[in-house]
């Protein structure tokens, strides 16, 4: 009898590349065999649609085509075909909730099986003990099964296996073993042709560099993974969903992680994969913690922790048990007692899951010494005793795995040390924890990653912080403030070359978002979207560079500051536990003062934005009688009484090192700062690094460019120009940015807009498009001093620690020793005479917060002016 089996082994290997194609290669090869009655070849093509339907539909629609492969294989007589079946039978039991039935169904099966088939079932039921969390027990298997499958040369079946044991490694924290398997598969599955295997791997290779700490390496794989996937419609996209939200948990874009796993639990709801579920239902509960929902962090902790349980996987249990406390303890619900942290760090060190472990014992310790009965009573000696106990096993980890557990391991050894009296060495291990930290941030390229990830610094930063107000003085405070406080900003810039890829996308995105601007077309604003995330994840996707000591942050910071200050007073305010302080350094000495509940100070600087916009659009001045000008009087009195008249300043310039609330906050409103020099900086250390002479002397060119969509714009742009003998540039981006390279003074009057969903994409408005952040960041030499005319520009938008991401701090952070510009909208007509007057006085030679200071006495109560700022240093030309 002709038989076909040659196409039906052909549609298995198509099944592992292309799901979609081998279902109808598949078909036809089934309908071919029954015509034919070539039972062999049926079972085959059967099998071949059930592993085609576990990537693409449904896994009920998978076990039909295996029940029929099985019943098929066993009418022709041919129990290895049959086994065949039952091996990817068992792994669609797994799939859909029940791991131990089919290890059960494996283990029933075994004893029958021999040489390269009992191979490929001691890898399936080695995959199982994946689902379970058994790592051990899914080692030996594979140690089982690869020898076997390399003997028969069965790579189809290695790749699987080496892709899957490579996943083990990387639980183990066994990096080098984890990539070493990976990259075999990926060769593997290059010189098979299988496209999808070779995308799961690429997918695993994500996982195990974000599980270590190389996030750029990690998206880099990610996305090629997803874009496979995508193209496919295979159902490893929930999975990908799932390892990108931990991976963006990982350097603190909660936002974007909650996203991708609300995405992930709608495709593998879809396509009923529960025996994932309940592992994105603990990422949900995560990222749900770090929003500030709690309530829905604890529902969606304990639903895991019930499915978990439905589904024996003990392992996985526990950490959904973790998870379920600590959301407890986040939303304050009572009942989590130390006995019980204790209990489940025991469990999740049993189960293998060393971070969250060493996270149970640090919260444990916490809330031990929270506890205080009474000093030196039995009780609180129990306590102590126990918090030391937790901390000393927590600890133990400073010295071992990815840098995140290390740093971890240095904060309980801080803890421990500081409980035990020796506040010296407590100090010492936070700067150990900090160091590693800002190693691990060195390897991101990308602003807002950095950014974003120092929120791990924050906790590490107020540690160090609160030992200082406890039993510091205030040089020691401004130090400790210091650490935790826009650090990115200080970071060395990874300068892309010149890429031809970014600047293709960013010459794209201005036309796009040209049209997106008066067109009704949905496709183009969708478009618009599409490409900022490409630029945005290409970005993200470039390596970072190492990283020397920033010497504004040692702790000698007062005298580091002093000869720099000169006459100047510098106020660095403080936020610990809802309480404002302030550090003030004048004439080389320090000083600390504590200011009060930032409550009242927030409700009031809420206030001053608000009634600027109203005065700005009704016309209505300062001195006004309106409603807004009474509220903008009474909170600018207010704010000045609370912030600064406790500090007892003279009339000397100021340098305002703001935080939290107060970012944005225009100072020249307060009736201390009118008509004064103010400079307002991110922290003491950028303005240390802008005040320090270059010795560049006054080279490089002035620019003056004008936006479109201002009626005054090329009228001020002319007149500027005018006052310093030069000609406005002309053209779009690409021209503006080759002038600003290297410039000694910029002036743009063009419209701003802050992208407060993501920062990078705030834009200042030219004739061709948008002018982003993501396009400064090309210039290799920064202006020198900035004017940005346009409504909004100095306004950041405000991570954890006092991180900014903006168009003013971006200069800074390229070099810019001082920007201008506003923080509330201005009227285009009432800001040309305000920057006139601003550029005669620069160019008379005055720097430029004395300059604005000048120009806003001399505007008296114009709203316009007041909410003008100078950001970074008193720079002149």
């Amino acid at each position: 009898m002709t038989t076909i089996q040659d196409p039906a082994r052909a549609a298995l290997m198509l099944a592992e590349a292309d799901p979609s194609r081998a279902v109808i290669v598949a078909a036809s090869v089934a309908s071919a065999a029954r015509d034919r009655n070539d039972l062999v070849a049926l079972s085959r093509a059967e099998r071949a649609l059930g592993i085609a339907a576990v990537h693409l539909d449904d896994l009920a629609t998978a076990a039909r085509h295996l029940r029929a492969a099985i019943r098929t294989a066993d009418r022709a007589g041919s129990p290895e075909l049959a086994a065949e079946a039952h091996i990817r039978m068992a792994f669609v039991t797994s799939m859909r909730g029940r791991p131990r039935q089919a290890l059960s169904d494996l283990e029933a099966l075994l004893p029958g099986l021999h040489g390269e088939l009992r191979g490929r079932a001691e890898a399936q039921r080695a995959a199982v003990f994946n689902h379970l969390g058994r790592h051990a027990d899914a080692l030996a298997s594979y140690r089982q099964a690869v020898p076997v499958l390399r003997r028969a040369q069965d790579h189809v079946w290695l790749q699987r296996v080496l892709s899957n044991r490579g996943i083990v490694y990387g639980y183990r924290h066994e990096f080098a073993l984890a990539e070493a398997d990976f990259h075999e598969a990926e060769e593997l599955c290059a010189d098979l042709g299988l496209d999808l295997s070779l995308a799961v791997v690429r997918l695993n290779l994500g996982w195990v560099r974000g599980v270590r700490g190389d996030v750029p390496g990690a998206l880099r794989y990610l996305d090629l993974a997803e874009t496979r996937f995508r193209e496919l419609g295979t159902h490893q996209l929930g999975w990908l969903l799932s390892d990108r939200s931990e991976l963006l948990l990982s350097v603190g874009l909660t936002a974007e992680a909650r996203a991708a796993a609300e995405e992930a639990v709608g495709e593998l709801r879809r396509r009923r994969r529960a025996i994932v579920l309940p592992e994105v239902r603990l990422l949900l509960a995560r990222t749900a913690t770090l929003d500030g929902d709690h309530e829905q962090a604890v529902e969606a902790a304990r639903r895991a922790a019930r499915e978990f349980g439905a589904q024996q996987r003990p392992e996985w249990r526990a950490l959904a048990s973790f998870v379920v406390l600590r959301s407890r303890l986040a939303a304050g619900h009572p009942g989590v007692s130390v006995a019980r942290l204790k209990a489940v760090a025991e469990e999740l060190a049993e189960a293998g899951w060393t971070a969250a472990s060493v996270e149970a014992r640090l919260l444990g310790a916490r809330l031990a010494l929270a506890w205080r009965p009474g000093a030196g009573s039995p009780t609180a000696r129990g306590a102590r005793a126990r918090a030391l106990e937790l901390l000393a096993v927590a600890a133990r980890f400073r010295h071992r795995g990815p840098a995140l557990l290390r740093v971890r391991g240095w904060q309980a050894e801080a803890l421990r040390r500081l409980a035990v009296g020796d506040p010296g060495g407590a100090s010492a291990a936070v700067r150990r924890g900090l160091r590693l930290l800002d190693e691990h941030r060195a390897a991101l390229g990308a602003t807002d990653l950095r950014a974003h990830s120092a929120e791990f610094r924050v906790e590490l930063a107020e540690l160090g912080l609160r030992m200082a107000l406890d039993r510091g003085g205030p040089a020691q405070v401004l130090g400790w403030a210091e650490q935790g406080r826009a650090s990115h900003l200080l970071m060395r810039r990874v300068l892309p070359p010149d890429d031809p890829w970014l600047a293709e996308h960013l010459t794209e995105l201005r036309a796009v978002a040209t049209d997106a601007r008066t067109s009704r077309d949905p496709s183009v604003t969708d478009r618009q979207a599409l490409l900022e995330r490409r630029i945005r994840d290409y970005i993200r996707a470039q390596a970072g560079a190492p990283q020397r000591p920033e010497a504004g942050r040692a702790p000698g910071v007062v005298r580091s500051l002093a000869p720099l200050l000169e006459d100047r007073a510098l106020v660095e305010f403080v936020l610990l536990d809802g309480v404002l302080h302030a550090v003030t350094v004048i004439g080389g000495r320090s000083r600390l003062t504590a200011l009060g509940p930032v409550g009242p100070v927030r409700d009031l600087v809420e206030r001053v934005p608000f009634a600027l916009r109203r005065l700005a659009r009704s016309g209505d001045t300062r001195g006004g009688s309106s409603a807004a000008a009474r509220m903008l009087r009474h909170a600018a009195a207010r704010l000045d009484t609370l912030l600064l008249q406790p500090l007892g300043l003279g009339d000397q310039p100021l340098v305002i090192v703001p935080t939290g609330p107060l970012q944005g906050l225009p100072w020249p409103v307060l009736p201390s700062c009118a008509g004064r020099p103010v400079a307002v900086s991110p922290s003491a250390a950028l303005w240390r690094k802008a005040a320090a002479p270059t010795g560049e002397g006054a080279a490089g060119p002035i620019v003056a460019v004008a936006g479109p969509g201002l009626p005054d714009a090329a009228a001020e742009v002319a007149e500027v120009a005018a006052i310093h003998g030069v000609t406005p540039v002309e053209g779009g981006a690409e021209e503006t940015l080759a002038a600003l390279d290297g410039a000694r003074l910029a002036h743009l009057a063009a419209h701003g807009r802050v992208n407060a969903a993501n920062p990078l994409f705030s834009a200042l408005q030219l004739s061709d498009g948008p002018l982003t952040v993501y396009d400064l960041e090309r210039l290799r030499i920064a202006p020198k001093l900035v004017v940005l005319a346009a409504c909004e520009s100095g306004r950041s938008v405000v991570k954890a620690g006092d991180e900014l991401l903006g168009l003013s701090t971006t200069f800074l952070a390229l070099g810019t020793r001082c920007v201008v510009a506003s923080m509330v909208p201005v009227p285009d007509a009432r800001t040309r005479p305000l920057m006139i007057a601003l550029h005669e006085r620069l160019a008379a030679g005055l720097p430029a917060a004395t300059a604005l200071a000048q120009t806003q006495h001399d505007a008296g109560d114009d709203v316009t002016a007041a909410g003008f700022v100078c950001i970074g240093a008193d720079a002149g030309l």
